[in-house]
């Protein structure tokens, strides 16, 4: 069952302020709007009121996030598993920034 408010953690606190590592074409590069974005796959662990952990996330701007998560529609050609592809690397390199922070060890 999901709690009425999310759990603020030090790498969701992170987020704030950092640039998009999404980039999906409707970035709004404003990291005024950056959130800890939470993959959507089973493999990563979301399930059915389960979020993904931490580590299957990646820095994006409200409008990524918006995408990401289906609240607003994929631009034209941009496809699902383009989406995904993009997302991956936004993890990586989101994982690469909180290891220089000192959240994520360096074997993560």
């Amino acid at each position: 069952m999901k709690s009425s408010r999310p759990r603020i953690t030090p790498i969701r606190n992170a987020a704030r302020a950092q640039e998009c590592t999404l980039r999906f074409p409707t970035c709004n590069y404003n990291p005024d709007t950056t959130v800890l974005c939470h993959s959507n796959l089973l493999e990563d662990g979301k399930g059915m009121g389960l979020k993904a952990p931490d580590t299957a996330a990646a820095f994006g701007c409200s409008t990524c996030h918006d995408v990401l998560d289906g609240r607003m529609a994929r631009p034209k050609g941009f496809s699902y598993e383009l989406m995904i592809a993009q997302f991956k690397e936004g993890v990586a390199h989101t994982h690469r920034i909180l290891k220089r922070m000192g959240l994520m060890e360096k074997n993560e």
